[in-house]
């Protein structure tokens, strides 16, 4: 039977078993997300500062700590180095569900416990990300890094229910419990992938710099727009777990279960753009990264003044959608447009652009809903992500029109 072209990353071996290992584990991660939230929640009395306190604290590790995972994926075995941060952030988890059980959970534990989980992670993601080229080649990446993506939002969409469902009749402490049992699986299943069967076309090696990375980078402007692009909409824009708390607590009303079901339902647009991204691997380039984010931003807009939560609710889908087409296509435009020998180093940078925005904005978004109230903030994030849109596109034309070929970086 002839394999769509949409799966065609399912031929490679060590690519077929760790995605179901992959898909256990994003369903973890959602679970944990959930519950930490909403046991800062309560903890604090429904404080949007310390929510947004709390994510600032956990991404922090990836503003200090992606370059270096970038640099250790160009030095050493990737797999290897996946089996350490996976059993470390399976301890931070299982931590924290054993205090929350055991009924002696502070905030503080909180906190410092979410910053573990943050260095792991950190550390994890260029190498994970940069291990994806290693399991399918090249030639299949882009296939890869949609599926991906796919994967990551069925976690997105089973996550937040389930661990809504969790917390509703067990509290929280069995959603960390959750996630720390498919560390588990992912260390297992790490254990099983073949050396050999990698496309490594680049042996590691010691003396790698990050120096070059960013010498690389910004000689590359067409990746350094991509950069600013993606800072400014993750950093403003990808605050969903804020967004829809605050919007849940403060605006709906609303209990542990039907904050979990609004994360599911935001999911499905997730996946939706994931599964589509599959399919329009051609259409990646920096004009559609541009105009997905224009979209995204205007339909965030619309979303802070919506008046009825069923409204809200159908508009998460769309939100979901955008946004996932427009950050898969600048992975993978970076990803692909990266020598292999920088690439892990590359997306080091691109990570700690991804992901380190957080403790910028968290803090942010969580102190001006508590000025402005979370409509006035979300507001707020939106016409920034349009604004930084419209500059960047700028820059972009301003960098043809140098090439004298517009349709070079297309």
């Amino acid at each position: 039977m002839a394999q769509s072209p949409a799966l065609r990353s399912f031929k490679h071996r060590n690519f077929r078993i760790l995605y179901p290992a992959n898909a256990l584990s994003n369903i973890g991660t959602w679970t944990q997300r959930v519950a930490q939230d909403w046991l800062v929640l309560e903890l604090t009395n429904n404080d949007p500062a310390n929510l947004g306190l709390v994510t600032a604290v956990q991404f922090l590790p990836a503003l200090l700590l992606s370059l270096y995972g970038g640099l250790l994926a160009d030095r050493f075995n990737k797999r290897k180095l996946l089996l350490i941060t996976n059993i470390g952030a399976g301890l931070s988890s299982v931590i924290l569900g054993l205090l929350v059980i055991s009924g002696s959970v502070q905030l503080w534990h909180v906190y410092a416990l979410a910053f573990l989980l943050g260095i792991f992670t950190a550390v994890d993601s260029p190498i994970r990300i940069s291990f994806t080229s290693e399991l399918v080649g090249k030639d299949d990446l882009a296939n890869a890094v949609s599926l991906n993506s796919a994967n990551f939002n069925a976690g997105r969409l089973i996550g937040p229910a389930l661990s809504g469902f969790l917390i509703a009749n067990f509290k929280t402490g069995p959603s960390f419990l959750l996630n720390t049992a498919t560390y588990v699986v992912m260390v297992v299943t790490l254990l099983f992938i073949k050396d050999e069967d990698l496309h490594i076309t680049v042996k590691p090696k010691r003396d790698n710099k990050l120096k070059e990375a960013f010498q690389y980078v910004l000689k590359r402007r067409d990746i350094s727009l991509v950069m600013v692009m993606v800072f400014f909409t993750t950093t403003f824009g990808l605050n969903f777990q804020i967004f829809i708390a605050l919007m849940a607590t403060h605006e709906f009303n609303y209990g542990p279960g039907e904050f979990g079901v609004l994360g599911s339902i935001l999911a499905v647009g997730s996946l939706t753009g994931a599964v589509l991204a599959a399919r329009l691997e051609k259409q990646r380039t920096i004009r559609n990264i541009l105009r997905g984010a224009a979209v995204f931003s205007v339909l965030l807009m619309v979303s802070a003044y919506l008046p009825s939560p069923l409204l809200y609710a159908c508009m998460l889908p769309l939100l979901g959608a955008s946004v996932l087409l427009t950050l898969i296509s600048a992975n993978t435009y970076v990803q692909s447009n990266t020598d292999s020998n920088l690439r892990g180093r590359v997306m080091g940078i691109y990570l700690m652009i991804f992901m380190g925005g957080a403790p910028l904005g968290s803090p942010l978004v969580g102190g001006l809903a508590a000025l402005i109230g979370i409509r006035g903030t979300i507001l707020v994030c939106a016409v920034i992500v349009l604004a930084a849109a419209f500059v960047v596109r700028r820059l972009y034309i301003k960098f043809n029109a140098e090439r004298n070929n517009p349709k070079a970086i297309d």
